[in-house]
């Protein structure tokens, strides 16, 4: 089985976990540490991928600031994402090379490893064939958007733990005039920790790893 080094950052500001991800990402590219997985929660931020419209934020920078949200443009796919409290954010950093050389049976490996948690909790979480993520019932559940250079990847996924959906107002998420929910408006309740290990065992399996727990 391949390593897989894994790191609970806790709650963490975006723009350090982003800089973590860009450390460890270059050590990954020069083969001085193993894939690693970080698991994370950040205070309010939204994040713009390099796809993205700004006319999908649907307020001011002054207002966003006033409200307490960040605001980060980003190298990853995708278009306009919210991150905050009770939203679990998984961030693998992986060399395909030692996995597949294929891009979407990656996105499709961490979809494949959202529904199973959530299938794990009675939730039945299925894929929209026109874009990225996990749905429940016509709303996005979970977020995907990743970057890949050298075939190392980062950014990752965002699962609505217990997530104020509220805060989806402020954008069009994703580019998408589709509804969101979270695992908590599904009538679901989880501990973090529990949470965190269901998605470790699942992501272990789907990309066949043994994982082990290092220190942030």
């Amino acid at each position: 089985m391949r390593k897989l080094q894994v790191r609970e950052l806790g709650r963490l500001a975006y723009g350090e976990a982003w800089d973590l991800q860009k450390s460890l990402a270059e050590q990954r590219k020069q083969g001085l540490i193993p894939d690693q997985f970080l698991l994370v929660e950040h205070p309010h931020v939204l994040t713009l991928g390099r796809n993205g419209h700004e006319e999908n934020i649907l307020l001011s920078r002054d207002r966003l600031a006033a409200l307490g949200i960040e605001y980060f443009e980003i190298n990853r796919g995708g278009d306009i994402t919210y991150h905050g409290p009770g939203q679990i954010v998984g961030y693998p950093i992986l060399d395909l090379r030692e996995w597949k050389r294929d891009v979407v049976a990656y996105i499709r490996a961490l979809e494949e490893v959202i529904i199973r948690t959530l299938r794990r909790y009675g939730i039945e979480g299925v894929r929209d064939p026109g874009a990225a993520g996990v749905w429940v019932n016509g709303a996005k559940v979970c977020a995907v958007g990743v970057h890949i250079s050298r075939w190392v990847t980062t950014h990752g996924f965002a699962l609505n733990w217990t997530t104020d959906l509220n805060y989806f107002q402020y954008i069009v998420p994703c580019g998408l005039t589709k509804p969101v929910t979270s695992m908590e408006q599904l009538g679901v309740r989880v501990d973090r920790a529990e949470l965190h290990q269901t998605i470790l065992d699942e992501f272990a399996q789907v990309y066949e790893y043994e994982p082990a727990l290092v220190s942030a």
